[in-house]
C-alpha cells in the first residue's frame, strides 16, 4: 500500500469517530497526484468521490475581476450549494458536471451519503469551502515532476497552457489563501 494512502487512512481513523459523512478534501497543484490518491482512498474505504474538475468556471463567470480573486477560477459556489451543504446535512448531493467540450454544465451526478466522502482537486480547500471538511489534505509536487507529468498526460501544447495560465493561478491561490496552513496532512 502506498505510504501516502496509509497516512490518509491513519488520519481518517484518528479523526473520524461517529461522524457521517466524514468529508475529506484533497487539494494540490496540477499533476500532484490528487486524483490518483483520491481514487485509491475511495476504493480502499468504499467512499464517495467528487471531482473538482466537475466544477470548472463557466465562460460567463470568467471575468478579470473573478480571476483576480485567489481561487476565483473554480465555481466554488456550485460546490458549496450542490455538494457540501447537502452532504453536511446528511443528504445526497446532486450536481451538474462541467463538460469542457461544450464549456457548460452537461450531465448530472449524484453522490449518496456514505461513511466517507472524498472531494479531490485543486481549489477544494477554497476559503469558502474548507470549514466543511473534517480532514484537509494538501498534496505537493516539485516543479520539474509536475511539468514532466503534465507533458506526459496532456502533451506539449497543453503544458504551455498549464505553465502560463493554470499553474500561476494555483500558486497564487495556495499563497494568498494560506492553503498549507489549514491542512491536517501535507504529503
Amino acid at each position: 500500500m502506498d505510504g501516502r494512502l496509509q497516512t490518509l487512512l491513519a488520519g481518517i481513523e484518528a479523526r473520524k469517530g461517529d461522524k457521517r459523512p466524514f468529508l475529506v478534501a484533497i487539494d494540490g497543484g496540477s499533476a500532484s497526484g490528487k486524483s490518483t490518491l483520491g481514487q485509491a482512498l475511495a476504493q480502499a474505504l468504499d467512499a464517495g468521490l467528487v471531482h473538482m474538475d466537475d466544477f470548472f468556471l463557466p465562460p460567463d463567470l470568467r471575468t478579470a475581476e473573478r480571476f483576480a480573486q485567489p481561487g476565483g477560477n473554480v465555481h466554488w459556489e456550485r460546490v458549496l450549494e450542490q455538494v457540501l451543504l447537502p452532504l453536511s446535512k446528511g443528504e445526497a448531493a446532486e450536481y451538474g458536471v462541467f463538460d469542457c467540450s461544450v464549456m457548460a454544465v452537461g450531465s448530472t451526478a449524484r453522490q449518496d451519503v456514505r461513511d466517507v466522502i472524498v472531494v479531490e482537486g485543486a481549489y477544494s480547500l477554497h476559503p469558502r469551502l474548507r470549514d466543511f471538511f473534517d480532514l484537509r489534505v494538501l498534496v505537493e509536487v516539485d516543479g520539474e515532476t509536475q511539468k514532466a507529468r503534465i507533458l506526459r498526460r496532456n502533451g506539449e501544447r497543453m503544458l504551455q497552457r498549464f505553465v502560463n495560465e493554470w499553474i500561476p493561478l494555483e500558486q497564487a491561490y495556495f499563497r494568498d489563501c494560506a492553503v498549507k496552513d489549514c491542512c491536517h496532512i501535507i504529503l
